[in-house]
């Protein structure tokens, strides 16, 4: 009986070692600075990331999948009143719609590449289907040299 009482209590000790140090790392004070909040970003200005593709279902269209695009960057604030979006530092992603078919196909050949796009109007997502944090209605693509 004494024998299974302390083989228990050293897996006990041993579990207790293991734990203490994951659970010390997990409750650090030395967490790290709130984030500032991005640059601004206006009408007129550039924004320049990584375009990504997803394919989503279009509500309007009886649910076909058409192609979305989006640039990661990093955080930017909105001209006002949009702000921050909602968010501490600002959208790091950004909705790019297409208004035609050779906008999209512009588009596709950038797909995994940094593209750099000057913003004519800029908004919070607000509808549900939407993947980013910010929408791009009106854009031009800029083209490197």
């Amino acid at each position: 009986m004494t024998k299974l009482f302390a083989t228990r209590l050293a897996l006990a000790a041993t579990m207790l070692l293991l734990v203490t140090p994951a659970i010390a790392a997990q409750q650090d004070d030395g967490a790290p600075p709130p984030s500032k909040p991005g640059k601004p970003i206006n009408a007129g200005e550039v924004l320049s990331g990584e375009l990504n593709a997803m394919k989503v279902r279009d509500v309007k269209n009886a649910g076909k999948r058409i192609a979305m695009y989006q640039i990661t960057s990093e955080p930017r604030r909105l001209p006002a009143p949009s702000g921050l979006c909602n968010l501490e530092t600002g959208p790091e992603t950004f909705q790019l719609v297409t208004s035609s078919d050779a906008q999209a196909t512009q588009l596709k050949s950038f797909v995994g590449k940094e593209i750099s796009v000057k913003v004519d109007e800029i908004a919070c997502a607000s509808d549900p289907g939407q993947m980013s944090e910010a929408v791009i209605t009106k854009w031009s693509l800029i083209r490197k040299q």
